[in-house]
């Protein structure tokens, strides 16, 4: 770290990173404060995760305003340039700093712990002695494998997604009650704003100020910052084929060994290891087939989709648009906030098995609409995962259809998403 900074140098940065901080807008509420709320009484360290940009920040400034006023708390981020190698050793000076220009407090909230190296030492040994921490990380891999080493049991975890879509209608200023999904200018309404949010997705900054290089600047950062520089990669350019064509290709099934033949990889493994670094910077999540053996489970084709419908546009230009998949990758990713999601197929296909709780939850199909030609497939798919599993609630999600039926003696629900996503 440019020499070690001067104690003075580091109570201006850390200065001005409050003020800063501070003045940050507070942004829409998000769903994650009252998971805040109920974990704050622990003495555990709060670990804010989730995919670059889509909020933490903003969260830890609500979290600061509602449980600690404004006041008790010392804030440092290391996404800024000035504590690049920032060493842990110096943590103490930190908090030195901290104490002589904001006097004693006993919260601290920390911005993008993963750029610091063995950061967990000072945190554990901070917490030993009755600190509350607050911090926040874009990698899952580091957080959990530095956490764990030191931590075991002592810290929860909050996953910020990128906004929901309630969170969307909050942002667009309306104002959303259950009465209105049964009125039909309601309706009206919320179907105009869902169109929007399946195809913008629900990152902050993006959905604020529009412009796509928001979106460009955060996949950069992640492909360069998190992985390449990070994992070292030599051959960055390949990555890249590798994840436009995996974007390309989301929901659709895949394999690692089709992927290693298709783009020349020397070997399977690191097609493996650029897929699961994709995945630990919370952009991608890879579903399995499911089956009862774990065995089979893995060497499966796998599929996968994208952290946010936003990114699929920006990185796969297409000139018809493929509403049916983007219905499709929203609705992945709610499912896979509460459930572990699995596809099935025996033949027949169905989109999503939900698990919760080791408990087969539910079957989903997702359609943008059932027609004459599909209607029989999608529910076939449906029925016969239903029977495979024995599980009881089966729903197909649509853009605009909705009704009640019984097919071969099984009860399946069909719902507009957007209905589904406000329930």
């Amino acid at each position: 770290m440019n020499g070690m900074l001067q104690k003075e140098q580091l109570k201006q940065v850390l200065a001005e990173q409050r003020a800063a901080f501070l003045k940050k807008d507070l942004g829409v509420g998000r769903a994650a404060l009252s998971l805040v709320g109920e974990k704050i009484k622990l003495p555990h360290v709060v670990v804010i995760s989730g995919l670059r940009r889509c909020g933490k920040s903003t969260l830890l400034r609500q979290i600061v305003r509602k449980f600690y006023q404004d006041l008790e708390f010392y804030y440092v981020s290391f996404e800024d340039e000035r504590l690049f190698g920032f060493d842990a050793s110096q943590f103490n000076d930190i908090y030195e700093a901290q104490v002589e220009l904001f006097g004693k407090k006993k919260a601290f909230f920390i911005d993008e712990i993963q750029n610091v190296d063995r950061f967990e030492s000072f945190v554990r040994r901070f917490y030993d002695s009755g600190f509350k921490f607050f911090i926040s990380g874009s990698n899952a891999r580091l957080l959990s494998k530095e956490l764990g080493t030191k931590l075991t049991g002592r810290h929860v975890d909050i996953q910020v997604r990128p906004f929901s879509f309630q969170e969307f209608l909050a942002l667009r200023k309306f104002n959303f009650d259950k009465a209105q999904l049964y009125k039909t200018e309601g309706r009206a309404a919320i179907k105009r704003l869902f169109s929007e949010f399946l195809a913008r997705g629900g990152m902050p900054e993006y959905l604020v100020f529009g412009d796509p290089e928001v979106l460009s600047r955060v996949y950069d950062d992640i492909v360069i910052k998190d992985i390449a520089v990070r994992h070292g990669v030599l051959n960055v350019a390949q990555m890249r084929d590798l994840y436009k064509y995996l974007i390309a290709n989301f929901s659709n099934k895949f394999s690692l060994n089709s992927l290693r033949k298709l783009l020349n990889f020397g070997s399977m493994n690191t097609v493996k290891a650029f897929v699961s670094y994709l995945e630990q910077a919370y952009f991608v999540s890879v579903v399995s087939k499911f089956d009862y053996s774990l065995k089979k489970q893995m060497v499966n084709d796998k599929k996968l989709y994208v952290a946010d419908n936003a990114f699929i546009p920006l990185l796969f230009a297409k000139t018809t648009k493929d509403n049916g998949r983007m219905l499709e990758n929203l609705a992945f990713n709610v499912l896979s906030e509460k459930a572990n999601v699995f596809y099935f197929s025996n033949g027949n296909e169905c989109d999503f098995v939900a698990i919760e709780k080791n408990i087969l939850k539910m079957a989903v199909q997702v359609c943008w609409e059932l027609t004459e030609n599909n209607k029989d497939r999608e529910l076939r798919g449906i029925s016969s995962c239903m029977e495979t599993l024995k599980i009881k609630h089966g729903m197909i999600l649509t853009y605009d259809q909705e009704e009640e039926l019984v097919f071969e003696g099984l009860k399946i629900s069909i719902k507009p998403i957007w209905k589904w996503l406000l329930e």
